[in-house]
């Protein structure tokens, strides 16, 4: 049996002071095919990808993440790739734990794996209102889809073959994280979580402020009573 093909999708926004580290990161964990989807950066950070010999896809203007995303899942899926690993690039996801986060994938236990910062006691220590939001869609999340969820929008997780092809067709745009574990559900895929440990913001600036905030809030719940109406969706072909 061949290997199977790793993807680590990097979706960027002006993270020029972290991305050269992030990338060697993952390139001491595991061999991988790397692309940094760069979402309308003003900095270098597009040089910086093309400087460390990975593969680069740059959008016009920044689309949001969701957008950025969804351009890398269809990349993987048109690169007949079996997963697919989504990791930060300001350097807050340790590459370390992508083997761990695999791992299920590998052994066919679960299509969508998700890195954790409060499964297990790992002295994460990120804003109180960052942790307090995480916990109170973790929760509504949990009882839509009948199982326990910690950490809904950590932005570390993998996916199988199976999930890259529904992502490539079909990406929520705006803050997906909480949206995607639903639509998973949804069409019948298996998700679960595992601990990982996360670090500090290593460049760059989050896109919620306290201005957005309250929209970012609002939005999610609203798509996720969206979602939660429909019928259970088949898989992409």
């Amino acid at each position: 049996m061949t290997a199977p093909r790793i993807l680590v999708i990097i979706p960027a926004h002006n993270e020029a002071d972290s991305l050269a580290d992030v990338i060697a990161d993952i390139r001491s964990a595991l061999e991988c095919g790397i692309v940094v989807v760069d979402d309308g950066s003003t900095d270098h950070t597009a040089r910086i990808a093309i400087e460390q010999g990975v593969e680069l896809l740059s959008l016009p203007f920044n689309l949001g993440i969701g957008s950025t995303m969804q351009t890398g899942f269809q990349f993987a899926f048109r690169e007949e790739y079996d997963i697919a690993v989504q990791t930060d690039g300001d350097g807050q996801h340790d590459a370390s734990y992508i083997p761990k986060l695999i791992e299920p994938i590998l052994l066919g236990e679960s299509d969508f794996v998700v890195g954790s910062r409060y499964l297990s006691d790992t002295n994460y220590s990120g804003p109180r209102g960052r942790r307090a939001g995480t916990a109170m869609f973790s929760r509504i999340l949990s009882l839509m889809v009948g199982q326990r969820l910690t950490d809904a929008t950590s932005g570390f997780r993998a996916a199988n073959k199976a999930l890259i092809a529904q992502f490539a067709h079909d990406y929520p745009r705006d803050y997906p994280e909480v949206e995607t574990l639903l639509v998973a559900h949804m069409a019948h895929f298996r998700v679960r979580e595992i601990p990982v440990a996360m670090r500090q913001r290593g460049g760059g600036r989050s896109s919620i402020n306290k201005f957005r905030s309250v929209y970012y809030v609002v939005k999610v719940l609203l798509a996720l009573l969206v979602v939660a109406s429909r019928r259970r969706s088949p898989r992409a072909e």
